[in-house]
């Protein structure tokens, strides 16, 4: 408890001497008035030393504030880091390679147009790929504007496939007849005759079935020919070989008719057509070859 300041004691003395002291010689103090004073000096000094802001009761007691807990600071907000990405090797658009030199054609198929081809070595960007996952829908390595289709055979790919989509192919192309032919031989069968050999293949989209076969010895002016619904090979005098058809990507010998003389370095021109059905009907087309035995 604070004690009474020096002041108010003072002040409560002289209070006390101005009582004993009278006009006409010394006084009694009244004690009832004396008791009222010091109770209210002291109640003045009690208030003086009272903390500030704390009420004293009517017994002269300090009854204490209820003391306030302070509220924590706000803490700061906290700084996520976020990690930048780490590299990786795998390619946003997966890239495909082969280990043999592929074609690249308008299609997923043999039967389209050639465009360009993928060698060992280089890289292409995947952008589709067909229902059977056969083929993948490239940019085109020969023309970087372009697109094309590529066996998946010798492929190897590298990247995310599974999210490629799936690309209708156009459709297939009307085939085209084609083959190619030259002179293979003279062959001979004593008492039978001579004939020439003309090797062919079938380099076109269509089967071929039937075919027209002219010779023209143009030396002796002598021409013998066939037309066949079967491609036939006579193997010298013991045996011959025959087919019905000449599919695409085939190749075969077919046998002239013979001549009854030996024609060797006479100037020679055979005339062949080729036909998708037989007796030299349908699709049909005709190749000349000039040769001399």
């Amino acid at each position: 408890m604070s004690k009474p300041t020096p002041a108010l004691v003072f002040v409560a003395v002289l209070l006390l001497a101005s009582l004993a002291c009278s006009s006409g010689g010394v006084a009694t103090p009244d004690p009832g008035l004396i008791n009222t004073m010091v109770a209210q000096t002291l109640s003045a000094i009690q208030i003086q030393s009272a903390v500030p802001g704390i009420p004293a009761t009517s017994t002269g007691t300090v009854t204490a504030l209820p003391t306030s807990t302070p509220e924590p600071p706000t803490p700061s907000p906290t700084i996520t880091l976020t990690l930048a990405p780490v590299f990786t090797a795998t390619p946003s658009v997966p890239l495909i390679s082969v280990s043999v030199p592929t074609n690249c054609r308008v299609g997923p198929g043999r039967a389209y147009d050639r465009v360009g081809a993928l060698l060992v070595g280089e890289f292409a960007e995947v952008f589709g790929r067909d229902l059977g996952g056969n083929y993948w829908y490239i940019r085109n390595p020969d023309n970087s504007s372009g697109f094309c289709w590529l066996w998946g055979e010798y492929a190897t790919l590298a990247g995310n496939t599974q999210v490629l989509p799936v690309f209708t192919p156009p459709p297939t192309p009307t085939p085209a007849p084609a083959f190619v032919a030259d002179y293979s031989g003279l062959e001979a069968c004593a008492g039978t005759g001579w004939w020439v050999e003309i090797r062919l293949e079938n380099t076109g989209g269509l089967t071929f079935r039937s075919i027209l076969l002219a010779v023209a010895d143009t030396t002796s002016n002598t021409t013998v020919s066939l037309s066949d619904n079967k491609f036939t090979n006579v193997n010298g005098c013991s045996s011959s070989d025959s087919r019905n058809t000449l599919i695409p990507g085939e190749k075969m010998i077919v046998s002239s008719p013979v001549f009854s003389y030996d024609p060797t370095g006479h100037n020679f021109r055979a005339t062949i057509t080729l036909c998708s059905d037989i007796n030299v009907n349908g699709t049909c087309i005709t190749r000349i070859v000039e040769f001399k035995p």
